[in-house]
């Protein structure tokens, strides 16, 4: 009679136990991992843990029946960090052995809730006044992009947002813009002001030449029109750079 296997991919802290472990039951070793892991998050927050143990804790939810610690150190291997693992392509994701559905649809989901939360802080609610709001809300929707996207605040006469929208997407290093289109797209909105933004994953948020001369066709477009620019947001990895602040608006 053949020997029931050991669980696959034990961790390094969590010896595999020397005897079987019955089909469909989760392995003692592992629960007590994970209890642990859930226990110390309870206690001390994301602060306490490194990347791959908070993944670690998502992964939970999509795989039951094996360790998954390997599998996090992997994802945050492969791609950076953990803010860079949630924002990584469905793609990319299940290219990365043992990433499955499930596995994309905790990660997406948890990426999703972050972006909503930080939306939360800004919609419906003066830009002006609330900056700091606004530059968290970039950078948590922005920052670990792996392709460049621009995106355009649509702002009512109060300042107010009331719409924000992404205009294009693009490759690593570039991202097609029509002032056309956005200047459009506010006199649909019945929008007075706008703030632009977009990210460079190489992750130096310096302007190239041509993002200043995009900047300034839309600004041109938008004072024909009537409309304020009041901005132009690059959000690189750990910091933002503000066209306004640093003189090229």
């Amino acid at each position: 009679m053949a020997e029931a296997p050991l669980p696959l991919f034990a961790g390094a802290e969590d010896e595999a136990p020397e005897t079987p472990v019955r089909p469909g039951r989760l392995p003692s070793y592992i629960k007590d991992h994970r209890k642990r892991l859930r226990a110390r998050f309870m206690e001390g927050g994301a602060a306490a843990m490194p990347d791959y143990e908070l993944l670690e804790l998502i992964l939970f939810r999509a795989i039951e029946r094996q360790d998954v610690k390997p599998l996090a150190r992997q994802l945050i291997d492969t791609f950076g960090d953990f803010n860079r693992v949630l924002s990584a392509d469905p793609a990319r994701l299940t290219a990365v052995s043992g990433v499955g559905d499930a596995v994309v649809r905790e990660l997406k989901l948890v990426e999703a809730a972050a972006h909503r939360l930080a939306r939360s802080k800004v919609l419906q609610r003066p830009v002006i006044s609330s900056w700091d709001a606004v530059l968290d809300y970039c950078h948590t929707t922005m920052a670990h992009r792996e392709t460049e996207q621009f995106r355009v605040l649509y702002l009512d006469r109060k300042n107010v947002l009331i719409a924000d929208e992404a205009q294009a997407q693009g490759t690593v290093d570039h991202v097609p813009v029509y002032p056309r289109e956005v200047v459009k797209r506010a006199l649909e909105l019945n929008a007075s002001a706008l703030i632009l933004v977009h990210n460079h994953p190489s992750g130096d948020p310096s302007p190239s030449q041509q993002d200043i001369d995009m900047t300034r066709q839309i600004e041109a477009a938008a004072q024909a029109l009537g409309l304020t620019l009041h901005d132009h947001l690059i959000v690189g990895k750990s910091a933002e750079l503000s066209f306004r602040a640093e003189g090229y608006l």
